[in-house]
């Protein structure tokens, strides 16, 4: 009876080697709309939990909220060397970007835009000329959020929101919430001003939205990975957030980015995990 199992074991095992793809292991990375998978011998994201360096007790001092409206945060209140990093809109769908964001932990949050992300209007070709222009819509960005990134709002169709009444902006921002909770399958609970530009009918709608906070930057990156400072100094500082956009030539100018933060002695922060320790304080 042992000697039977063993030749049916064998042939089991032969027989799934038979349906198996050809060349899997030296097959070519996945498209941007193919769906990201687990390496064999490393966590996934959902095993792992979200990458980033998690703020320590006592470290992050609270976030002061007025009138009842979600405040408006442009740093993370702490002193420890460690910045977040920002991604808006979602027009260049780059998917070297998301190998390195999934094969190296990097801790990142996205703002995802309608229009941007289904490649509808112009595309952001300040980084030269497009290539993945709505490669994979929201498909590419369920690979994002499988990756560990959290996808929160950056508007339908990207307005001046200063230029628009109440009602206008709420549709802008809970239709946004909407589409993304359809799409990804959580509803945001941050918001991102096109342009930086809001007022206080903007927080009136993020708050009727579900929106906990506006997250503005104190920093933007550049193509070819330069960042931008907006103080006097010119040096990254504590709790800086810094602001990228789905440009051309991402993965290379992402790389460079990383690396010279590291370089400077700073770490990558989970962008959540710091606001939830400034909240409950």
């Amino acid at each position: 009876m042992f000697r039977g199992q063993r030749m049916i074991g064998v042939a089991c095992v032969l027989a799934l080697a038979a349906c198996a793809p050809a060349g899997t292991a030296s097959s070519p990375s996945p498209g941007p709309s193919a769906p990201v998978t687990a390496t064999p011998g490393r966590k996934t994201p959902e095993a792992a939990g979200p990458p980033g360096v998690k703020p320590r007790a006592g470290e992050v001092r609270p976030i002061p909220r007025a009138g009842g409206l979600p405040p408006v945060i442009s740093s993370i209140p702490t002193r420890r060397k460690v910045v977040f990093l920002t991604i808006d809109d979602g027009w260049e769908q780059d998917p070297g970007f998301v190998r390195q964001v999934r094969d190296q932990r990097i801790p990142i949050t996205a703002f995802a835009m309608r229009d941007a992300v289904e490649a509808k209007g112009t595309p952001d070709e300040s980084g030269g000329p497009a290539r993945y222009v709505g490669a994979g819509k929201w498909g590419y960005f369920r690979q994002l959020r499988d990756a560990g990134v959290p996808v929160e709002n950056h508007t339908l169709t990207h307005p001046n929101l200063r230029l628009l009444g109440y009602p206008a902006q709420r549709r802008e921002l809970c239709g946004s919430s909407k589409l993304i909770e359809k799409e990804i399958g959580t509803r945001p609970t941050l918001f991102r001003p096109p342009f930086g530009n809001y007022n206080t009918d903007t927080l009136r709608a993020a708050k009727s939205c579900g929106m906990s906070a506006v997250l503005l930057w104190t920093a933007t990156v550049q193509p070819g990975g330069k960042i931008a400072y907006q103080v006097p100094d010119k040096k990254l500082r504590p709790g800086d957030v810094l602001l990228l956009h789905f440009r051309p030539n991402l993965a290379r100018d992402f790389r460079i980015l990383v690396n010279k933060i590291k370089r400077r002695g700073y770490e990558l922060g989970d962008l959540q995990a710091y606001l939830a320790a400034a909240r409950a304080r």
